[in-house]
């Protein structure tokens, strides 16, 4: 269990639902540095070996997100070269980058909030006020990396069985993708289904349930809970002043590099280096009371 997951739950999804909220609508490029950054190092230090694998599968998607963009727009006033007769333009380009790198930001987050924000602490918060859509949610946010978990474990049984699908012909790569397709949708639907029967036999939905939490709000909590709420308030402030506003068609804005917008820039860094910070002030600690021991 790392540091930050140590803190109320209401800190921890009020942190991850700022992060992954600001980054999915903020397309300026400094922004965009500053949240794959974050997402990155914030991964990194909840899943360790997990995370390096799971580039894999990011660093292939996160190609093809920035190739289709100029494929299919071809606005701009910086025209690169032409293809099949339409204009390929550098603001496409970089728009497609920008993003893929958003898109791959909230993955990462959404990897992130998954290992920290776990079914229990999800509906220890909304569980009261609605406990079907509560359920319903935190099913949902298991989907993705459970199947993407299951999708690794069939890929590797059938390399073993010679279904590798990233060697030989396109037919043969294709064969084996759809086996591969197929025994996962059947998987999905029998997990459903045990699922299914699990509630039921656990009496879900007869009568009105209880739960038991251990989760106390402390004042540490509230310290950090009132931090993340400041400097979103900062953040949306700069925004609606236009500190976060940067166009890409048809031609790019200028990056505002004045103490105000430096300043945003900071602000946007030390709101998404949370978990980092603890992480590291933790350790130091730590390791000072192992000195003195």
């Amino acid at each position: 269990m790392t540091a930050f997951e140590t803190y109320h739950p209401i800190v921890l999804f009020a942190f991850f639902l700022s992060a992954i909220g600001i980054g999915m609508f903020i397309m300026h490029p400094v922004f965009l540095v500053i949240t794959i950054c974050a997402a990155m190092s914030v991964n990194f230090a909840f899943r360790r070996g997990r995370f390096l694998r799971d580039w894999k599968l990011y660093v292939p998607l996160f190609i093809i997100m920035a190739i289709i963009n100029p494929l299919i727009s071809h606005d701009g006033k910086m025209v690169l070269f032409y293809l099949n007769g339409n204009a390929v333009t550098m603001e496409a380009i970089c728009y497609g980058v920008a993003m893929a790198t958003m898109l791959t930001a909230v993955m990462l987050w959404f990897s992130s909030y998954n290992e920290v924000m776990t079914s229990d602490k999800f509906l220890y918060l909304f569980g009261k006020l609605s406990p079907v859509l509560a359920l319903t949610l935190s099913i949902t946010m298991r989907l993705v990396p459970r199947f993407q978990h299951q999708l690794m474990r069939i890929a590797r049984a059938q390399k073993t069985m010679g279904m590798d699908y990233t060697t030989g012909s396109l037919i043969h790569r294709a064969k084996c993708t759809m086996r591969i397709i197929s025994i996962l949708i059947t998987w999905a639907l029998e997990n459903a289904i045990e699922t299914a029967d699990s509630m039921k036999a656990r009496g879900y939905g007869i009568g009105k349930r209880s739960s038991f939490s251990l989760f106390l709000f402390e004042k540490r909590d509230g310290i950090m809970l009132g931090m993340i709420s400041f400097l979103v308030a900062l953040l949306l402030t700069a925004s609606a002043l236009g500190y976060a506003t940067f166009y890409y068609y048809p031609t790019f804005t200028a990056i505002n590099w004045s103490w105000n917008s430096i300043t945003v820039y900071a602000i946007y860094t030390a709101l998404l280096m949370i978990p980092l910070v603890i992480e590291v002030r933790e350790t130091r600690k730590w390791k000072y009371l192992k000195s003195k021991m």
